[in-house]
């Protein structure tokens, strides 16, 4: 006996209820408005909930993207990306305040180290008791994690200092800082394991389940009156991966790296065609542009692009000299005429114009430490980097800056031979449809292999099929 697999119950039917989807699938947030208004539209079209890559961008194109969702008026579920700002916590604050004042009710958390005031003052602001005596929070986070002491922070209440300091602004009441104490900061965590862009390369398997234990431990100790849930990205790309996500236990799925190759992404037809030639040996880790300082790494496309290696030359720059003013001169020619394409002291001039109207206190910081402001021009390139290759500057195709993971691979080859291994074919929605679809079969033919069934050889299970197809099968 083969029982049925609706593709709305592979995951957490509560989750779908709860965020007014239909399947449990996300489509994350990738940086720069990679994750577009045009992605977000079409996931939510089909039940999906899309998140728009807010990360890098100025407060006016996120409120420009802001504008065009709200102009769908409520049609379809969606929400915004925060991505945590170390080096510039002025401006997390900001988009935080434009969350708020817009009436955005759901983020996603990114590449956080740690909780933050602004995510605090998002997930509290407006809590109230109602008639029932539940705790009510509108504002929902779902974060994005990759180790287990950064899960349990979000997993838990606000820590009672954030509290007060927000009751000490102004910005709760006394008796909303006590309710706060009785929900985690986010309900949903999403397992983020070996993905492109800000990962720690965790291995799905390993860190999955030790996060679903440490989730089930939390419900327990704190009693929450919401149920806990975890999802997984990082990986996602092929019904294969998708139904081994399902029997782990995960409420939903994200996906971002095969999202990134639809034509709704925000990159140039150029990039698209480069990750659809993407193999899973052709990634590699190079120096992170918002984190540069601390070391931290992304996951890009190594393949036809310089960048990985132009990046960690940076670095190790920044790591071996204290100014600009002791780099070699053999070194410091070659960065002007290979890696900026003009002088160290013309890129520090746009530096300083851009933080002047963005955050005034950076350059303030780096006229004072001259390694500050070798960093800030160092982070000029590594900054460029994906706004030449989202914009499709021919020019410096050998610079591109282009977040990939492994599940790219996984994703070519699963499609090769059918009609979405063209380029011009991808959409995101027919991508995430045949995602679902694929596990949803692949389920149903794991029940008959336990029970001692079996499938042609020849049968291929997940072949690609058009969303007509899908919905013929599923009527």
């Amino acid at each position: 006996m083969v029982l049925p697999c609706p593709l709305e119950s592979l995951g957490s039917r509560r989750f779908c209820s709860d965020f007014n989807i239909k399947y449990p699938y996300v489509g994350g947030s990738m940086a720069k408005g990679i994750s577009s208004v045009a992605m977000v539209r079409e996931l939510g079209r089909h039940g999906m909930l899309g998140f728009f890559g807010a990360a890098g961008l100025s407060l006016q194109d996120i409120e420009r993207a802001i504008d065009q969702l709200e102009s769908e008026g409520n049609a379809f579920s969606y929400g915004f990306n925060l991505i945590h700002s170390p080096n510039e916590p002025e401006l997390e604050k900001a988009v935080v305040e434009l969350y708020i004042r817009r009436g955005i009710r759901l983020i996603e958390a990114s590449a956080f180290l740690s909780l933050t005031l602004p995510v605090v003052r998002f997930r509290t602001h407006g809590i109230y008791r109602d008639a029932q005596g539940r705790v009510v929070a509108p504002n929902r986070v779902i974060a994005k994690i990759s180790r287990e002491e950064v899960a349990a922070r979000f997993l838990a209440p606000p820590p009672e200092k954030m509290l007060r300091q927000l009751v000490a602004e102004g910005q709760l009441t006394e008796e909303q800082a006590l309710l706060a104490a009785e929900i985690p900061v986010a309900q949903d965590i999403t397992v983020e394991a070996d993905s492109g862009g800000h990962t720690d390369n965790r291995p799905a398997l390993a860190l999955f389940p030790t996060i679903l234990a440490q989730k089930e431990q939390v419900q327990r100790q704190q009693n929450y009156a919401c149920e806990l849930r975890v999802g997984l990205g990082g990986g996602i790309a092929t019904p294969a991966s998708a139904v081994a996500a399902f029997a782990m236990g995960a409420d939903y799925l994200v996906t971002g790296t095969v999202n990134q190759a639809c034509i709704e992404s925000g990159t140039c037809d150029e990039v698209r065609q480069m990750l659809a030639e993407t193999r899973q040996a052709d990634i590699t880790m190079a120096p992170s542009g918002d984190m540069f300082e601390l070391g931290v790494k992304v996951q890009v496309v190594k393949r036809g692009t310089m960048f990985a290696i132009r990046a960690h030359k940076l670095y190790e720059l920044y790591r071996a000299f204290s100014s600009i003013e002791e780099l070699p001169a053999d070194e410091r020619d070659k960065l002007e005429k290979t890696f900026f394409r003009t002088s160290l002291d013309a890129v520090w001039e746009q530096t300083r114009r851009y933080f002047s109207g963005r955050d005034p206190r950076q350059v303030e910081k780096a006229e004072k430490d001259p390694k500050y402001k070798m960093a800030l021009v160092f982070r000029w390139y590594l900054g460029q980097s994906p706004v030449w290759a989202n914009s499709g500057e021919a020019s410096r195709k050998i610079d591109y800056q282009i977040w990939c993971g492994p599940a790219m691979g996984a994703f070519n080859e699963w499609v090769r031979g059918s009609f979405l291994e063209q380029v011009s074919e991808r959409k995101v929605a027919v991508v995430a449809m045949n995602i679902l679809f694929g596990a949803a079969v692949l389920q149903r033919g794991n029940q008959l292999k336990q029970q001692g069934g079996t499938l042609p050889s020849a049968l291929n299970l997940t072949a690609p099929l058009t969303i007509d197809q899908i919905k013929e099968f599923l009527s």
